[in-house]
């Protein structure tokens, strides 16, 4: 009985150490976590910042908007950043008036016009009006391509594959949606509606101011390229300056045009016009740059109304401007009433 008792007793006391040890190490252990718990908890929290960051700028970059011109919806980036222009004159002119700097933009002659200078510092060359570089376009990585209406439908194809394509209509008639549209891409909405408020208000004061004084006077816009004199529906080129916001009368053969229009010296002359504003740019006339020496000395041009009476006004404003886009119709409208009212 005593031996019993005493291993009793023995096996008591070994399960009462075994005891105390493990509360021991409940306590280390208990007390480690209490210490490295803040910083865990800080680590957690950096990481999530770290994602939701990431998320966010994630999600801005995916977003989109819809942009809408001229009855159709365009899918573009949420914030348009870089623009390139291929084809779209009036979309150049457009940049310049809103003074948006352009990723990709159209060259002339193997360089960017010096009057785009503001705009295309930046720029990297896309090729030619109608000859678009679609492996330069694409190194762009442009956020919106602005093509013109001109365009070939293999063309179209071509560009839509690389990036949205907005086709900018060359009738001078659209020349506020062209505004608009650049003004929404670049966030200058402002500007662009400032521009067309000031316009109307310029070409309303002028046409009181001219009143009747050119009651029954042919007046034209005439385009000299490859050394020929074309003219131009009513409402392209400069013609809604002259016969839309002026009210000027149009002469028939602007109101035959269908597209641009070749005439000869003889159907200049039976026209006859009395005032004639012409527009001469060596680049369109490169293999004929003596054309506008040769048209001004011919005799039977010589004869007519506006050349015997001192009435032609040749590139009163730079020869390659398009003619319907806001800096051209703005330019223009100045430079032609500075004339006309004399």
């Amino acid at each position: 009985m005593k031996k019993i008792s005493f291993y009793a007793m023995l096996v008591l006391m070994l399960v009462m150490l075994a005891a105390c040890g493990q509360a021991s190490d409940t306590n280390e252990t208990a007390s480690g976590t209490s210490e490295t718990t803040p910083a865990a908890s800080e680590q957690p929290a950096e990481t999530d910042t770290t994602e939701t960051d990431t998320t966010e700028t994630d999600s801005t970059e995916g977003e989109t908007r819809t942009v809408t011109y001229l009855g159709e919806e365009y899918t573009l980036p949420a914030n348009v950043e870089k623009i390139v222009v291929t084809g779209a004159m009036e979309a150049m002119e457009d940049a310049l008036v809103l003074d948006v700097p352009l990723t990709g933009a159209i060259e002339v002659g193997g360089e960017f016009p010096e009057r785009y200078a503001s705009i295309t510092e930046g720029a990297t060359s896309i090729g030619a009006k109608q000859e678009p570089n679609f492996e330069t376009i694409l190194s762009l990585k442009p956020d919106v391509i602005l093509g013109t209406t001109k365009f070939k439908p293999e063309v179209v194809e071509q560009l839509k594959k690389i990036a949205p394509l907005i086709q900018v209509s060359h009738i001078s008639t659209d020349w506020e949606a062209n505004l608009n549209l650049m003004g929404e891409l670049s966030g200058k909405q402002d500007e662009a509606a400032k521009v067309i408020e000031d316009y109307k208000a310029e070409a309303e004061a002028a046409k009181a101011e001219l009143g009747t004084k050119l009651e029954g006077k042919k007046v034209m816009a005439i385009r000299i390229r490859g050394g020929e004199m074309y003219v131009y529906p009513q409402d392209v080129f400069f013609n809604p300056v002259l016969y839309t916001d002026l009210g000027l009368t149009v002469p028939d053969a602007v109101a035959a045009a269908k597209a641009q229009e070749l005439i000869t010296v003889e159907q200049f002359a039976e026209i006859n016009p009395d005032y004639v504003f012409l527009q001469f740019a060596d680049a369109e006339n490169a293999d004929k740059l003596t054309a506008l020496e040769d048209i001004q000395n011919n005799p039977i041009i010589q004869k007519t109304n506006a050349f015997k009476d001192g009435h032609v006004y040749t590139n009163i404003i730079d020869p390659l401007s398009e003619g319907g886009p806001a800096w051209s119709r703005t330019n223009f409208l100045t430079a032609a009433v500075a004339e006309l009212k004399k």
